[in-house]
């Protein structure tokens, strides 16, 4: 059984697969062989779609892909990202019109292409104007070195404003953004998917698994499951700290829902993601063959009206349990921000 195209990305009318193949591991956690195992086997299993960035692995995420789509470009939906530092020095980072022009080159070079098909701010600069990026952006298309760009994990605000100024001086607007969604981080419901519905942008989503904390292995009573991120953010995997109890709890609950419905945990996590209207495509991030083939029947399968209500009943609508969990430390919510002016007159 393969994986068709047939959901359209956005307003682009590009046909995308329900799977998009994620790249965060290769070079990194998966050894160059078994990484062009993988992908050459979901883009035989019909994936079409890969999603990589510029930091992972220090470009050797796309090195390994550039040699393991050599001879199938034409077939490929090929995404990457800028933004993450390059090597030691910091001025090699960021969204400002010096540094895409050159991370730009240097992904093209690395994934063995004459283009992108889509180029993605992978997190907003806070230090760069936002409309210098999205003029770059707009005449790397003109160039003809990417097809489309997008953005990842930015506010709603921060979309609005992106298709506010694109509009304002006459810019293509932004066709995408990448974004954490899943049975345990719901807060994309609440702003961000509305207003990507309304300007027709297609959501690839990531991390359907919570991280892990849908695979299965976080269970009310069970031992601490290992984690090769939990070095990454401290506290987030830890299932005895008082905040993670809740998102436990519910882990929980849902995977014995999933049993109760003959199915498994990442099937219904799965088949959660792409139940949502504004998502296009999910990325998905294999270890091995047999996680890409628990991905590619998890995608097959359909959620009915029950199920979905009961999934509100554990997590309710437009949720999540720690603030970590949406991509990014929101900067209005850092102590700094919170604190009153204590030498202004009330």
């Amino acid at each position: 059984m393969t994986i068709e195209l047939s959901r359209a990305l956005g307003r682009t009318g590009v046909l995308v697969t329900p799977l998009t193949l994620g790249a965060m591991n290769f070079g990194r956690w998966q050894e160059e062989g078994e990484s062009i195992r993988i992908i050459q086997a979901a883009l035989d299993a019909g994936i079409t779609s890969i999603d990589t960035a510029d930091v992972y692995a220090q470009g050797r995420s796309e090195e390994i892909i550039g040699k393991a789509i050599k001879g199938r470009r034409d077939d490929v939906f090929l995404a990457t990202k800028f933004h993450g530092q390059i090597g030691d020095n910091p001025r090699h980072a960021g969204n400002s019109r010096r540094w895409i022009l050159r991370a730009v080159e240097d992904s093209l070079r690395r994934l063995g292409t004459d283009h992108i098909d889509l180029y993605q701010a992978h997190r907003p600069d806070p230090r760069t104007d936002l409309l210098e990026t999205l003029q770059t952006l707009n005449d790397l298309i003109h160039q003809g070195k990417i097809r489309y760009y997008g953005t990842s994990v930015f506010a709603a605000h921060q979309l609005v404003e992106a298709h506010w100024l694109a509009e304002r001086h006459g810019l293509i607007a932004a066709h995408t953004e990448q974004l954490p969604y899943s049975l345990l981080v719901r807060s994309a419901e609440r702003e961000v998917f509305p207003v990507v519905q309304k300007y027709g942008v297609g959501v690839i989503s990531y991390g359907p698994l919570a991280a892990g904390w849908l695979s299965g292995k976080y269970r009310v009573g069970g031992e601490q499951p290992e984690s090769a991120r939990a070095d990454l953010v401290p506290g987030r995997f830890d299932i005895g700290l008082k905040r993670n109890q809740r998102k436990l709890a519910a882990a929980d609950a849902l995977a014995r829902l999933a049993e109760d419905n003959g199915l498994t945990l990442v099937d219904l996590a799965v088949a959660f993601a792409l139940s949502h209207p504004a998502v296009s495509s999910v990325i998905i991030g294999p270890r091995t063959l047999e996680h890409l083939e628990a991905y590619r029947k998890a995608a097959t399968v359909e959620l009915g009206e029950d199920i979905l209500d009961r999934i509100d009943e554990i997590v309710d609508p437009g949720t999540h349990f720690v603030e970590r969990d949406t991509g990014r430390d929101t900067p209005s919510l850092q102590p700094a921000a919170l604190r009153r002016n204590r030498t202004s007159n009330h």
